[in-house]
């Protein structure tokens, strides 16, 4: 900064010093338009009909400029033209040429961007706004997204100048693309960010109207781009955030009915930026005891929060978080009546009855990291019997799918759910009508007490979420409603436990980093990608990146003898100054303002980096691929490395991976350990998470021609997925979700399995139906019922057909299913029969026959079928003498692998015995003990086995293997 000094002799000087300018660059360009003005002066005068031609200066600027931008970069010189293209901007003629080139400029980066301002581009391009050429319009648009992406201080002026009903007309305009008005609709957002005369501005515009007719599906020009939807929203949100007016004016035009058809939408994005709108009405009734609230009003309020707990256990942690937020807000503003249901619930009928709860025998443990919510689901899941009345209704009228609480009621109580006979014996009952003060109100609202109901057991839902992130906030929403007092002693995690004041304050809610799964489809995303052995399929993206943080758990003893109730009650004041600080914001307004901050105009360098490294990947895959399938005998005799994992409880599963000497293991505490056996070498060693409730069901690896993720399942079903598990403690947690959210009967017994080319994941267990999700969308596709009476033990996706897939039962029978065609199995047998025993492993057959399978049982027997032919099977191995514990099938060997005690035995698809394997304990010979899991190599033929007490995992191969 410079400031002026008038000197005494009456002359200015600055201070600090100014450089030097006679000798600036800039001169030569002033002097060579003189010298080309002066030129064209003799002929002027020496022919006064001459025509005048125009200067070319201009034109050769933009064309010097030009090639700047196709060479240049950060690094290198800034462009000398630039302040002369900002001149241009006034010239007519060459503005739309210039418009685009800054637009271009402006788009290498918010360097760039500060560069122009620092110029002085800001009252150029502001006063090109009320211009009405389409063309300079869409310009104008990208370079005003680029300039706010960076300085949000513009919305000042661009208010006063009354720009904001420029970028309004723009978005109602059909004549842009969706993208383009997106990007009107991001400018927008900026303007009413933060910003009431900004807020009052858009509202008087007829912003609203403009956003909900645009949302509206009955509308004839409904958008359905992703991005325009999650702009609309979020547009909608920041100009409801804190501004009375704008709520109450939403409310008034049906806003909550339109958004809450957004909730079902595919992209992620989208749901969790309609979320963020819902969430930003619920804070308009925060006084439900007041007199002049309007029932219309508070029906709204219920409807909204009742669309949200729907959602809470939707697949995409970006969605989960940002109901969670929602909902802590709510709760702050009905922290009275929530206290007040939550102290009718725990209101002690007699002396004993906090003995009658059973969950409550253990809240003292330290290791029961779960005892709160044991606490809730046993006093408050019985009594919740009142279904949602309100599914989340999809852009068609259909009700939504997508959330596993919407499919089996929203209530763990309900007689649809899973759970509505685990604490029957707790002694509560619901009164709705209750007159001994624990539920009166100034208000009859016969409603509200059944929200506030599934609000406390939803919440308690949430914090048991596998996001860390997430458990937090549900923790955070628990405590600001007493709920977390009464639950919580001296809870903390049993292995590197966290007390109060350990996490930092960035842990609630989600921070504004490339951690979340960046919006376009550069390299930053994660891809799912098709396997080479299956029709080529178009990318598909990883959805809810972002990284690993610890779960905030706070310690408040118990000491009252008069119950719960007045524990709840103890606080009669509204929450302090203090727990409003520590309320969660949103995030995903700022991490999607990330995706205009970065080039769109260029794609990634780093995409063709990629592309090219998948080519190889592929190239070397087939190769593999076809010597797998030229081997007629592909006899596995030699044991090329054995690691000792060190596994307390054994190793309970291992997978290769495909393009690098590493083996994955894990045991039943879920530790995961990674380990190089060509040079015998640990990689890395993880845990899948730090709760005290443990076990693991399988480990899976997604995307294998790409950036590999490791997929771990645990025995409860949730659900973690990381990416960097192979670098030493590099392991970053991509998304975690609960895959059989809803269906907790299903205990300890969850069966999962993936489908590359789908992105499907399907799991399943002791209950009566398969879950199916799409990870692509983040999003529950489909239930499916089992039509069995048996608990499922075993599931095996096909990856040549999509949406096809076995399932082995505990009676021995075997189904196969089709996503196409839910409502019944395609395929039903009984193979094992007259035997009973449950099947322990299926899959698919090696090729690319989808109708072929393989069974095996727990008595020892393998079957082959051919769902072409009849139920009966072609061929019967007695492959062992009971007991056996692991079936594994080569995916293009043809070959396969069980396991019983202490031997593995390898045969081909015709039946004949290829290998046996015996594991005796010995002192010089081959040592470990039960084998508890088999794992062929997606590509070569390399077999993994895991073993029981002393936890070795060794690896075979062919004779000739290098």
């Amino acid at each position: 900064m410079f400031f002026l000094v008038m000197c005494s002799k009456g002359f200015s000087v600055s201070y600090p010093l100014l450089p030097p300018t006679h000798q600036h660059h800039m001169w030569d360009a002033w002097d060579m338009a003189a010298e080309i003005c002066l030129s064209k002066l003799p002929q002027l005068i020496d022919d006064p009909n001459a025509e005048f031609q125009p200067s070319p200066f201009f034109t050769e600027q933009l064309t010097a400029f030009e090639v700047w931008l196709d060479h240049g970069s950060e690094d290198k010189k800034p462009p000398e033209q630039l302040p002369i293209v900002l001149q241009v901007l006034l010239s007519q003629s060459h503005r739309f040429r210039a418009l685009v080139l800054l637009g271009r400029f402006l788009d290498m980066g918010p360097w760039a961007v500060d560069l122009a301002l620092s110029v002085g581009i800001f009252p150029y391009v502001l006063k090109l706004l009320p211009t009405n050429t389409i063309e300079l319009r869409q310009i104008l648009v990208f370079i005003w997204t680029k300039i706010l992406s960076l300085d949000k201080s513009c919305q000042v002026d661009l208010v006063k100048d009354g720009g904001h009903t420029y970028f309004i007309r723009f978005l109602d305009s059909l004549d842009a693309f969706p993208e383009q008005r997106a990007m009107a609709a991001f400018v927008i957002a900026v303007i009413v960010d933060g910003h009431r005369m900004g807020q009052e501005a858009c509202m008087n515009a007829g912003l609203i109207d403009v956003c909900l007719r645009h949302l509206q599906p009955e509308n004839l020009h409904a958008q359905t781009e992703p991005l325009l939807l999650q702009w609309l929203c979020l547009c909608l949100g920041k100009l409801w955030e804190d501004f009375p007016e704008a709520q109450l004016l939403g409310l008034q035009t049906n806003a909550p009915e339109t958004v809450i058809c957004l909730l079902s939408e595919p992209r992620p994005e989208v749901r969790a930026a309609a979320v963020f709108a819902l969430g930003n009405l619920t804070t308009l009734s925060n006084c439900p005891d007041d007199d002049s609230d309007d029932d219309e009003k508070v029906k709204a309020e219920i409807n909204v929060v009742r669309s949200l707990l729907q959602i809470s256990s939707d697949g995409s942690p970006l969605v989960r978080s940002e109901v969670a937020i929602a909902l802590t807000h709510f709760a702050l503003g009905h922290n009275k009546n929530l206290k007040s249901v939550a102290a009718e619930y725990w209101k002690p009928q007699s002396k004993s009855l906090l003995k009658s709860l059973p969950s409550l025998a253990n809240i003292n443990n330290p290791s029961n990291v779960y005892s709160p919510n044991n606490i809730l689901q046993g006093s408050i899941g019985p009594v919740l019997r009142v279904g949602s009345d309100s599914g989340a209704a999809g852009r068609d009228g259909h009700i939504s799918t997508s959330s596993p609480i919407a499919a089996s009621s929203i209530m763990h109580g309900s007689p649809q759910s899973d759970d509505s006979s685990q604490h029957s014996d707790s002694g509560i009952l619901l009164r709705e009508n209750a007159s001994n003060g624990g539920l009166s109100y100034t208000r009859s609202r016969p409603v509200d007490n059944v929200i506030y109901s599934q609000f406390i057991s939803t919440m308690c839902s949430v914090s048991k979420d596998p996001d860390p992130r997430i458990a937090t906030i549900g923790w955070r929403a628990l405590t600001l409603i007493g709920v977390e007092q009464v639950a919580m002693k001296s809870t903390r995690f049993n292995s590197g436990g966290l007390h109060r004041g350990e996490t930092s304050a960035s842990t609630f809610g989600m921070a504004h980093s490339s951690s979340w799964r960046d919006m376009n489809s550069g390299s930053n995303s994660m891809k799912f990608m098709t396997p080479p052995v299956s029709p080529p399929q178009h990318d598909y993206l990883l959805l809810g990146l972002r990284r690993v943080c610890s779960m905030e758990f706070g310690q408040h003893p118990i000491n009252s003898p008069d119950g719960f109730a007045n524990l709840l009650l103890s606080s009669a004041t509204g929450p302090s100054n203090a727990e409003l600080k520590k309320l969660p914001e949103s995030t995903i307004y700022n991490w999607s303002c990330g995706h205009f901050s970065r080039p769109l105009l260029t794609a990634s360098d780093d995409n063709e980096e990629t592309n090219a490294r998948r080519e190889e990947r592929e190239r070397i895959a087939l190769d593999f691929i076809t010597k797998c399938q030229r081997s007629s005998a592909c006899k596995i005799t030699s044991q090329i490395a054995s690691w000792d994992t060190r596994f307390e409880l054994g190793t309970k599963a291992a997978l290769l991976l495909p393009f690098s000497p590493i083996v994955v293991a894990a045991d039943e505490n879920e530790k995961i350990s990674v380990w190089n056996y060509d040079d015998a070498q640990p990689v890395n060693s993880f845990h899948n998470h730090k709760l005290s409730d443990r076990g693991l069901s399988k480990l899976l690896l997604i995307n294998e021609l790409d950036e590999c993720l490791l997929l771990a399942a645990s025995s409860d079903g949730n659900v973690r997925i990381w990416k960097n598990f192979a670098c030493k403690g590099g392991q970053k947690l991509v998304t975690a979700f609960s895959s059989v959210q809803g269906h907790r009967a299903a205990g300890r017994s969850i069966v999962i399995d993936w489908q590359q080319q789908s992105c499907y994941l399907y799991a399943s267990g002791d209950m009566s139906s398969i879950l199916v999700w799409d990870l692509d969308k983040e999003q529950l596709l489909n239930t499916i019922p089992s039509s069995a009476d048996s608990a499922i033990s075993a599931l095996s996706a096909s990856q040549v057909r999509s949406g096809y897939f076995a399932a082995g039962f505990a009676d021995g029978s075997v189904r196969i299913y089709d996503v196409c065609s839910p409502d019944r199995p395609v395929y039903v047998a009984r193979p094992h029969a007259p035997r009973t025993e449950k099947v322990v492993g299926i899959g698919f057959q090696p090729g690319f026959d989808p109708y072929e399978i393989v069974s095996a049982s727990q008595a020892g027997d393998i079957q082959f079928l051919d769902v072409r032919m009849a139920a009966e099977p072609y061929l019967t191995i007695e492959a062992h003498r009971g007991s056996l514990t692991a079936l594994a099938v080569h995916r293009h060997a043809p070959v396969v692998a069980s396991s019983a005690k202490q031997m593995i035995k390898v045969f081909s698809l015709e039946g004949e015995q290829l290998r046996i394997i015996r594991y005796l304990p010995s002192f010089m010979g081959q040592r470990t003990g039960s084998v508890n899991c088999l794992s062929f190599h997606p590509y070569k033929s390399l077999l993994a086995a895991g073993a029981g007490h002393n936890a070795l995992v060794s690896i075979y191969a062919e004779e000739n293997y290098k």
